[in-house]
């Protein structure tokens, strides 16, 4: 007896790649939102610099990241710690006005299998997921990889438009 999509076990419904969180990324409703909530994150940076020089990279790649993490909704354990990380970075702020402390003498590193170790650095990239089980760590990795393929279609769509309507440079002046 052959199963409907409709009716399949929720351990098959895991494994159709439509309804894989990865495969959200990929519309173009998600596309637009994403654009636009990043487009008012860039507007905000720039009124908040307060010069008339562009903003520097860092702010432009935090307001990047949030505007990801709020297209996310807060459904993803990346997007919850891009969220949070913006409070932490305050309080750090605060914290970090006394002298550093010295430096800790560390133990003898132990050796790891390969997977594992590679689990580990795969953990530290993907915000929030540093202690979190291989499968889950795989699931988030592979959310977080989609959503930032669409941040930089977002992005170079945007560099491509303000590119169509910027002015084109004068030509060089000769002075003789």
């Amino acid at each position: 007896m052959a199963s409907s999509p409709t009716s399949m076990a929720p351990h098959d419904r895991k494994l159709d790649p439509a309804a894989s969180p990865a495969a959200r990324w990929r519309t173009r409703r998600e596309q637009e939102s994403y654009s636009s909530k990043l487009l008012d994150a860039l507007r905000l940076v720039r009124a908040a610099s307060g010069r008339p020089s562009p903003a520097s990279s860092r702010e432009v790649r935090h307001a990047a990241d949030r505007a990801l993490a709020v297209a996310a909704r807060g459904r993803s354990r990346w997007s919850r710690a891009i969220l949070a990380s913006r409070a932490r970075a305050c309080a750090l702020r605060r914290v970090r006005l006394g002298a550093p402390p010295p430096p800790a003498a560390r133990p003898a590193p132990r050796s790891r299998p390969p997977l594992a170790s590679k689990a580990k650095v795969l953990g530290r990239l993907v915000p929030g997921c540093r202690k979190l089980a291989f499968p889950a760590l795989l699931a988030e990795a592979s959310d977080y990889i989609a959503a930032l393929e669409m941040q930089v279609r977002a992005m170079a769509a945007l560099a491509q438009a303000l590119q169509s309507v910027a002015p084109a440079p004068p030509p060089p002046s000769s002075s003789s």
